[in-house]
């Protein structure tokens, strides 16, 4: 299928693209039902074949032989994530994504060509002269789907290698990564598509690797890459990621709304071809590798076949990942976290020139928060200068200290300089690290 001309894809498609460039992943701290309108897009086939969506209806701390942690208000909370492995060769970056035209006329490109191909295989499927041709014209689209998608983790897989190999920049990366994300959501659609074509269809309906297929196609989703789009096509401010990559792992990270936004890809953890997991299975290995962000809520289960969606909505953010069959283990995570209930830091405090500033550190890509405050009356500064300097680059501006004396960043791999600047008072902070990765309790 050609491509429309870009002048009428930005006419007809680019608002629209923003307008529906977050729809892929939810808002803080969903509820039970924003999390129950997420799930909209499960598919309509019979329940025989359609993903199971359940909530666990045993304690937190089933088949963990302890009880579950606590997230405390204190010390005790915390949130695990995964991250790149160790022991093998990785790149780490910081990028800012700002306004670009040019990914979000490709994503709109991409979007018209596939909406386009769904329209002429709803005028096949309805041109069949019997309900045997009919049928058949399904499965050979429902196939075409399948290799689609293949060719979707192909891409990904690639693009990820080839940037933790530095043949790929941090840009080329995340418009492959929402040109992929764009391309899964309309595959998904079309699906509903072949799924309403097979309950027309006389003495037929979808059969069940349809269900399963809708999951895998979730899984190129991303809070992340959706913030990037949506950055490209200025539907929000410019920001700052981090990413992190490996031969079969990425990790991207940013700031968002109030809160630290991160996406986690694993492919050495994804087997493509294992067996069948099940909601209780799925459910056990997220309750096991998260113990304490499990103990905040019940996690609901959506997924079929050798995939399963694990979703938990909590009161300070929402924990989603994706456990493959075969493996049992998580191989793709996203994270929302309220930035002032993140609490996988450790302080550091210098005082002179008048100021008090606490810098918390962080894990490689987590939020590290700089607090300025007067150091006699202990009141926030607000307006102040903050910049970073990592190893022996430049220093650079992060902002200047909000009403709360606060700004915030992101924490690089090397050793970092802090510094505070309100001429002519300047307060340095150095030798700052960061601190380990709270891993899932399976890898530590």
């Amino acid at each position: 299928m050609r491509a429309l001309p870009v002048a009428v894809a930005v006419l007809l498609l680019l608002a629209p693209v923003a307008g529906t460039s977050l729809s892929t992943d939810p808002g803080p701290a969903a509820s039970a039902a924003t999390t129950a309108s997420t799930d909209a897009h499960s598919p309509v086939s019979p329940p025989a074949t359609a993903p199971v969506e359940a909530t666990s209806s045993q304690s937190a701390s089933a088949g963990l032989g302890a009880p579950t942690p606590r997230q405390a208000s204190g010390e005790n909370r915390t949130f695990r994530t995964l991250s790149v492995p160790d022991g093998g060769p990785m790149r780490i970056e910081r990028t800012t994504r700002g306004a670009n035209l040019g990914p979000s006329l490709d994503v709109a490109v991409d979007e018209t060509n596939a909406a386009m191909e769904t329209a002429t295989i709803v005028e096949r499927v309805d041109a069949a002269e019997t309900s045997a041709d009919r049928r058949q014209r399904i499965l050979d689209a429902l196939d075409r789907v399948e290799r689609d998608e293949t060719r979707l983790y192909e891409r990904q897989r690639t693009a990820i290698r080839e940037h933790a190999s530095g043949d790929r920049t941090n840009r080329e990366l995340l418009n492959e990564l929402v040109r992929i994300a764009a391309a899964a959501r309309e595959y998904d659609e079309r699906l509903d598509t072949l799924d309403t074509l097979a309950d027309e269809t006389s003495g037929f309906s979808a059969p069940p690797r349809l269900a399963e297929l809708r999951v895998r196609l979730q899984v190129y989703g991303g809070p992340v890459r959706a913030h990037a789009l949506a950055a490209a096509g200025g539907a929000v401010t410019a920001a700052d990621v981090h990413v992190q990559s490996s031969d079969d792992a990425l990790v991207l990270a940013t700031i968002a709304d109030g809160q630290y936004v991160r996406e986690v890809i694993r492919l050495d953890r994804w087997d493509r071809d294992g067996d069948s997991i099940s909601n209780d299975a799925a459910i056990d290995a997220v309750s096991g590798a998260y113990p304490e962000t499990v103990a905040l809520r019940q996690p609901d289960a959506f997924g079929a076949g050798s995939v399963q969606r694990i979703t938990v909505p909590h009161e300070f953010g929402l924990l989603r990942t994706y456990v493959s069959g075969g493996t049992t283990r998580v191989f793709v995570e996203h994270q929302r976290i309220d930035l002032d209930a993140f609490a996988d830091t450790e302080p550091v405090t210098e005082a002179g020139d008048g100021f008090d500033v606490t810098v918390d550190r962080s894990y490689v890509g987590g939020p590290v928060t700089v607090t300025v405050r007067d150091e006699e009356s202990g009141d926030p500064v607000s307006g102040v200068t903050v910049t970073k300097r990592v190893g022996d680059a430049d220093s650079r501006a992060i902002g200047d200290t909000n009403g709360d004396g606060v700004v915030r960043t992101l924490s690089p791999a090397d050793t970092y300089r802090i510094t505070v600047v309100d001429e002519p008072r300047v307060v340095v902070v150095e030798g700052l690290d960061p601190i380990a990765t709270p891993a899932p309790v399976e890898d530590t």
